[in-house]
């Protein structure tokens, strides 16, 4: 007993008993690793469901090699970086992710001799241990105003001198700098020490699409993970529903939890509606009560075990019938539009002739079509965007698919006015002779057509 709680087992063990030394992904098995982690629950399914795991270290090294090789094709001095997400590929560390999206205190700079320096909240330089390619663990890039308020420049002008400094000892002669998102000033900065900004966004988003094969290991994990949370989502949804009093917010928290429970992170979005309040899309959920025998629709936006995004959509009818007709035509159209453009995709294709070649769903479902029907995944949703035709901007995206890009293929069907939205997506790799869905949740039955 303690403060007259009694003590579960689960409180004081120090390590998965299931395990030797290391756990499969090659951390230590102390029951005390630094970075965000999965859980003895993840590790359970995965090894049940057969899952290759990722080499946490060889994903790193990879990573770190495809971002070198880059910066050194683009001529840069280096990459610094200022985006979460992107700090996470570069590092394979997190600290306070979501504050840090608003107050940015985070930054790497990796230059194009491979030397990466990061500079991380002032007290927790310790979170970088577990990653040897590291070489120096800073603080002082928080250049926002709740940190910094009138003393902003001078904050700014003492980063940027530390950068020109480590780019004078590691790209001599070199000017270049790829840059992401960086405060105004600290960009004023990094301009008046005599370096010039290069888009560093366009270097992660290409350098990020195409998954290396421990990347890939990691995203069939964390799809695996998402859809068991899925799973326990609809079994509560289908069960409780009907008892009443089961609000949209009590169905979509069922998500969040079981997603923590297995080692994810956080979810992007409240993308889930029921009723008539599928119709418009992008309404999040709130706290409407579902009711038996209505649509249920919504996208998971999660953010699973590994930063690895699991970005996938369902649409399900809550009750024992079969949806209503004009539901289950709906579906139907939106199960051929994700059936057909996923059969397009294969290495080598252009992307426009992507979009020129894409299923085209019915006059009645145009006007609230998705704003894309295939986009990248990885650590969120990523580059590239296909376009529809008839929002295609020429130029934006001049390349050709390539084995490794991960994608997600989806469908928003649904008429002005009406009384639903059908929502669909999967997600999935491009290989030599195709496309591979990774995703394996089923349609649901009761809107057979």
């Amino acid at each position: 007993m303690k403060n007259g709680l009694k003590l579960h087992y689960s409180w004081m063990r120090k390590i998965d008993p299931s395990q030797g030394k290391c756990l499969g992904d090659g951390t230590l098995n102390d029951g005390d690793r630094v970075e965000i982690g999965p859980t003895p629950l993840a590790f359970a399914e995965w090894r049940e469901a057969g899952l290759e795991l990722p080499d946490l270290a060889a994903m790193r090294a990879a990573r770190h090699r495809r971002l070198t090789d880059a910066i050194a094709a683009r001529g840069y001095a280096g990459l610094l970086l200022f985006d979460p997400l992107n700090i996470r590929y570069a590092t394979d560390t997190t600290n306070m992710q979501l504050w840090n999206t608003h107050n940015p205190f985070r930054a790497v700079l990796l230059c194009v001799d491979g030397y990466m320096v990061l500079w991380d909240y002032k007290n927790a330089p310790f979170l970088a241990k577990q990653n040897p390619l590291i070489r120096e663990s800073r603080s002082g890039a928080d250049m926002f105003y709740f940190a910094r308020g009138d003393r902003i420049s001078s904050a700014a002008e003492a980063f940027a001198a530390e950068v020109v400094d480590l780019l004078l000892h590691h790209a001599p002669g070199e000017t270049r700098l790829g840059i992401d998102k960086i405060q105004p000033t600290g960009l004023d900065a990094i301009r008046c020490a005599g370096l010039k900004y290069c888009d560093g966004e366009e270097v992660t988003e290409k350098t990020r699409a195409i998954k290396t094969e421990h990347e890939l290991r990691a995203m069939r994990c964390a799809i695996h993970s998402c859809e068991r949370s899925m799973a326990a989502m609809e079994i509560f949804a289908r069960s409780e529903i009907p008892n009443g009093g089961v609000t949209e917010d009590d169905v979509w928290a069922v998500l969040h939890a079981e997603n923590v429970k297995r080692g994810g992170e956080w979810i992007e979005t409240r993308l889930l509606t029921s009723g008539s309040r599928t119709n418009p899309w992008f309404q999040e959920c709130g706290p409407r009560e579902i009711s038996e025998n209505e649509i249920l629709a919504f996208d998971t936006d999660l953010i699973g075990p590994y930063g690895i995004c699991a970005d996938l959509s369902r649409t399900w009818w809550i009750g024992d019938d079969k949806a209503p007709s004009h539901m289950r035509e709906s579906y139907a159209e939106a199960v051929e539009h994700i059936r057909y453009n996923t059969a397009l995709l294969r290495p080598g294709r252009h992307m426009e002739d992507l979009t020129r070649s894409l299923h085209v769903l019915p006059k009645k479902y145009q006007a609230l079509k998705y704003s894309s029907p295939i986009h990248g995944v990885g650590m969120c949703d990523e580059w590239p965007l296909i376009a529809y035709p008839d929002r295609l901007i020429k130029g934006a995206f001049e390349t050709v698919l390539d084995s490794g890009l991960t994608l997600c293929v989806e469908a928003l069907v649904g008429e002005v006015g009406g009384d639903h939205m059908v929502k669909l997506e999967d997600q999935g790799v491009v290989i030599k002779d195709g496309f591979e869905t990774i995703s394996t949740y089923p349609f649901d039955e009761r809107f057979v057509f």
